[in-house]
């Protein structure tokens, strides 16, 4: 049956991650196969209050399932928390005949998307954020090939840290949850793991384990931290003076955002970009796609703002268990 809504913006919103693009894509196609002109909407909200739009159509999206960041660009944009700001872009959907907005980003985004629904544009949110910190999808867009971009820099530190038997202090990105950092320590096989979720014990969690890797034969003492634990060098500072190993400090910062995504987040990232198409094509609205025990499901925006995702305890024992 032709679906009864013609216009379908597409944005994205807060900061960028791998796969976005593929979402991007997926939405654009799956509204040509619907019949609906695709919007695009260039960096974020702050385009939906100006009318930053152009019209897409297939071949707009090709070959952008491999690029890093987003092709539609993304800003902030404090004029949107603003009731004017949301009449604004209201105004704007109605002059452009949109009938329905995906918004691809975090809870940020998902905010703004729920405030555009109760203003009366159908909304639909797709979570994409390299922190995997949205609490209503078990994985959001970006965060595989953040891990992985974490995890090729730091081993081919490890190399020149093995060498000069140093400690390595690594920052990775994760300001307010810290599941990119257990992923990535993880994998890397780090001495310690510090993150804003569990509480340490300087001494016993990190300095013993440094001198107990000592006596049993290590060279290189990996310490992985989240930054919203706060001095990375203060950090490296007190190991340094209390084991009288050299310890260096690197912080991998935004090159964790780019690169090419992951196969993970390309397919994710277009399963979800196509399904918040097909909400708004039957109508639906004020929903965040969400994947959940291995399936994309649809939950409320205002329950998905609720819901937190707390750090997964084993994976948390795993690496500590392990790390001697």
């Amino acid at each position: 049956m032709e679906s009864k809504v013609r216009r379908i913006g597409i944005l994205t919103s807060g900061g960028d991650a791998p796969g976005m693009n593929a979402a991007v894509r997926a939405a654009v196609r799956n509204c040509v196969h619907h019949g609906i002109i695709p919007i695009g909407i260039r960096r974020g909200y702050n385009g939906l209050i100006h009318a930053d739009t152009m019209v897409m159509d297939a071949r707009s999206v090709n070959g952008i399932s491999d690029r890093g960041g987003t092709m539609l660009y993304t800003a902030r944009c404090d004029e949107f928390k603003t009731d004017e700001g949301i009449a604004q872009a209201v105004r704007t959907c109605r002059y452009a005949g949109i009938d329905g907005i995906v918004a691809i980003g975090g809870d940020g985004t998902f905010r703004g998307a729920g405030k555009l629904s109760a203003a009366g544009i159908n909304t639909i949110g797709v979570p994409a954020t390299i922190d995997n910190d949205i609490g209503c999808s078990h994985y959001t867009i970006g965060f595989d090939t953040a891990a992985n971009t974490a995890i090729e820099c730091i081993d081919k530190l490890s190399d020149t840290m093995q060498s000069h038997e140093r400690a390595s202090v690594v920052e990775v990105m994760g300001r307010h949850a810290g599941h990119l950092a257990v992923y990535v320590g993880l994998a890397v096989g780090a001495t310690a793991i510090l993150v804003p979720e569990y509480p340490v014990d300087f001494e016993r969690d990190v300095l013993e384990k440094i001198r107990q890797g000592r006596y049993n034969g290590k060279r290189h003492h990996l310490i992985v931290v989240a930054e919203g634990v706060g001095n990375t060098q203060g950090i490296a500072d007190r190991i340094e003076n209390e084991t009288g190993i050299d310890a260096r400090v690197s912080i991998i910062g935004h090159i964790q955002r780019g690169g090419s995504p992951s196969a993970r987040d390309r397919t994710m990232g277009a399963r979800m970009g196509h399904m918040a198409v097909e909400q708004l094509a039957a109508g639906k609205t004020d929903l965040v796609v969400c994947y959940r025990d291995s399936h994309l499901v649809t939950i409320p925006i205002a329950e998905a703002l609720q819901m937190t995702k707390p750090m997964d305890p084993y994976m948390y024992q795993v690496a500590y268990d392990v790390s001697i």
